[in-house]
Order: C-alpha cells, then sequence, then structure tokens
C-alpha cells in the first residue's frame, strides 16, 4: 500500500474503537507503512492528520515494540503537533513509552529510548502542561513527567510549580490528577 492510498483510507477512520483497530492491526502487520503513517500524522495542518495520530495511538497500544525503529522521527515531531485531535494521542504514546522505560519488567524500550528521547518527551509535555491544551494530555503529560521526574532531578519542582499555579483555574479532571499527582511527588 502505498503512502497515498494510505491517506484514503484513513479517511474511513472515526472515533469508534472498532474502525481504529482495524486500521491500526493493518499497520501492525504491514509494519512498512510506519513511515508513511507517521508522514501522514506529522503533516499537522491537515486534518486526516489526526486520524493518523488515532491510528498510530491504536498500533502502539497493541504492540509498542513497532515505535522503535522510528523513536528519532517520533521525538523529533511530537513538538509540532497541535490540532486538538492528534494531540491527545500523541501525548498517549509519548506515557506509553515513559511507562514502558520506567516499567518494572524488561522490555526493548527500555533499550531503545535514548537520552534525546527521553529531552524531547519531557520539552513536549511541559508544553502541553503549558499550553491551553484539553485535560487528557496534560494529564498523560503529568504522568510522564512524574516518572520521568523520578530520575531527572528538576522536573519535579517545575511540575508542582505548574500544578499548583494552574489548579484553581483547571478541571475537576485536572486537579483530580494533579492532586494525585502532588502526593507521589510529595512522598
Amino acid at each position: 500500500m502505498t503512502k497515498d492510498q494510505l491517506y484514503k483510507e484513513l479517511n474511513y477512520v472515526n472515533h469508534s474503537r472498532e474502525k481504529r483497530l482495524l486500521y491500526a492491526n493493518l499497520v501492525i502487520d504491514n509494519p512498512e507503512l510506519i513511515p508513511s503513517l507517521l508522514e501522514i500524522l506529522f503533516t499537522v495542518d491537515d486534518k486526516i492528520s489526526c486520524r493518523a495520530a488515532w491510528v498510530f495511538e491504536f498500533m502502539c497500544g497493541e504492540k509498542l515494540e513497532a515505535i522503535i525503529p522510528y523513536l528519532d522521527t517520533f521525538t523529533e515531531n511530537i513538538s509540532k503537533v497541535h490540532l486538538d485531535p492528534a494531540v491527545r494521542p500523541v501525548a498517549k504514546v509519548c506515557e506509553y513509552l515513559i511507562k514502558d522505560y520506567y516499567s518494572k519488567t524488561e522490555n526493548k524500550i527500555k533499550a531503545h529510548l535514548t537520552e534525546a528521547h527521553k529531552e524531547k518527551i519531557v520539552e513536549a509535555c511541559f508544553d502541553w502542561m503549558i499550553n491551553d491544551e484539553k485535560i487528557a494530555p496534560k494529564a498523560y503529560a503529568m504522568n510522564s513527567l512524574f516518572l520521568l521526574g523520578n530520575e531527572i532531578g528538576w522536573i519535579h519542582p517545575e511540575l508542582v510549580i505548574i500544578l499548583k499555579r494552574d489548579y484553581q483555574i483547571q478541571s475537576s479532571g485536572f486537579k483530580a490528577r494533579a492532586r494525585h499527582i502532588l502526593k507521589r511527588i510529595d512522598k
């Protein structure tokens, strides 16, 4: 399948779990499609990029190791994503990567996620925290930053400042996640 054919197929992706999973499995079964999927995802001003992001998130949810050859491409471009429906799945993939990296069980992400990759994820997560994003990307970013902050000393103090500063003006969902993260930082 060519990039153009994949682009046309993405028109059929909708919010349903069934469709996203169908196309995620298509990409998992045909990993040669991943570069085209990422190229479409990172064409950030195109509405179809959001559909590519949904498929990519589901692909990573099913088989995160498939991202390993494309970690450079993914982390170099995540900060460019700005359409709300694309930001959420990209933030979720970052959380998947960070959770696997700090997981107690052995996995391939630990061997392949470099310091440079983590720096790009930290940068994107802080951007999502300080920008006017919806709750979901902020929640994924909070969790990723909390985990990264256990290794990178300056992150927790910065995260605490942002969480306390934004606490009163954010949604109840933000407040609940922020309280949880603040408690975990205080331990």
